[in-house]
């Protein structure tokens, strides 16, 4: 029966993101963004783990702080009070601060990571991605408040750098990696919409491969790395080279949207926050190099049999092996044509 409760909310809580970006009213919209939230509730609550349910109310109590401010918003567009230039500017700030609190981006970051600690490897994956879709559409629609953003995006790149190197928890620290991924997609929304897509889609895409690891592993703390993959070292390489992925080093697919990103960026004029956003990506750097390192250093043989994963083998190195080679391949043909 409960794949049956599974199913139903999965799929209102796609028709909630689907309802909230293709709306054409702003009650539309925030009418998605709340069926959205409440298909999500039932999904990480279980009675079974007291955490799962401490992370529901975190997360419930956030989203409604963020829903409120949005009403407020949507309250002050709609009324004759103000002028229209102050209609605009405040209506425009408080609606872009909530949908950076949807979305947990810094400094309105403070129940991502709390949230994250209670949940499953498929119920984070789906906060790190499938969550973020509705709130980066409708800010990418919206009239942008330049200096908000440039301050969410410094926030970003500054507290996932600082903040990701004191948790052992892989669960926190893919929170504070999805912070500064957020911080980049905000930084794409301002000038060119198709950026931030493909930037998602690859953040996706290396995001998933991650977390299927870790979940088949059982992999929750940094000090399980050392016991897991010792037998399978294409796995160990798969592992490693995700990261190095996934912090945007060439020549792997997660350089290719940041490459995008910082071209657009420079071609507006914005040098000094390219500048400030690379320095501060290669903290996250750090951090993601301390895992591998942890996994590729050192190694235990224990009594704990650890599961090799013989049915989902082939399927990860393939899925692996097209994303981490994606980027090669193609400058390759391109280079070949």
């Amino acid at each position: 029966m409960w794949y049956l409760n599974k199913m139903l909310f999965g799929s209102s809580l796609a028709l909630g993101t689907l309802v909230a970006a293709s709306s054409y009213s702003w009650m539309g919209m925030w009418m998605g963004l709340e069926i959205n939230l409440l298909s999500f509730i039932p999904l990480i609550s279980t009675s079974k783990n007291m955490y799962s349910s401490e992370s529901a109310l975190k997360y419930f109590i956030s989203q409604v702080l963020a829903s409120t401010i949005l009403l407020l918003a949507i309250i002050i567009l709609s009324s004759k009070v103000l002028t229209l230039m102050e209609q605009k500017l405040q209506s425009s700030l408080m609606f872009n601060t909530s949908l950076l609190l949807k979305m947990g981006a810094a400094p309105l970051h403070f129940w991502f990571p709390e949230v994250m600690e209670g949940l499953s490897w498929l119920n984070s994956m789906i906060l790190l991605t499938w969550q973020k879709i509705a709130p980066m559409i409708l800010l990418s629609y919206s009239s942008k408040t330049l200096v908000l953003l440039i301050v969410a995006i410094i926030s970003c790149m500054f507290v996932s750098g600082v903040m990701g190197q004191n948790h052992l928890s892989l669960r926190k620290i893919m929170a504070y990696s999805s912070i500064n991924h957020i911080g980049w997609m905000i930084a794409a929304t301002l000038f060119f919409e198709i950026i931030w897509m493909i930037y998602f889609l690859i953040y996706s895409i290396i995001t998933l491969n991650i977390i299927i690891l870790f979940k088949k592993l059982n992999l929750f703390f940094m000090k399980q790395l050392m016991l897991s993959m010792n037998h399978e070292p294409m796995l160990k390489i798969f592992f490693i080279l995700n990261f190095l992925s996934l912090g945007g080093l060439p020549p792997f697919l997660g350089f290719f949207p940041k490459w995008l990103t910082i071209q657009i960026m420079i071609n507006n004029n914005f040098l000094s926050l390219a500048v400030i956003m690379i320095l501060t990506t290669l903290a996250t750097l750090y951090f993601y190099m301390r895992m591998t390192f942890s996994t590729l250093v050192l190694s235990m043989n224990s009594f704990i049999q650890i599961n090799t994963l013989p049915s989902y083998k082939f399927f990860i190195m393939t899925t692996n092996l097209v994303t981490l080679a994606s980027l090669i391949l193609s400058t390759l043909i391109f280079n070949l044509l």
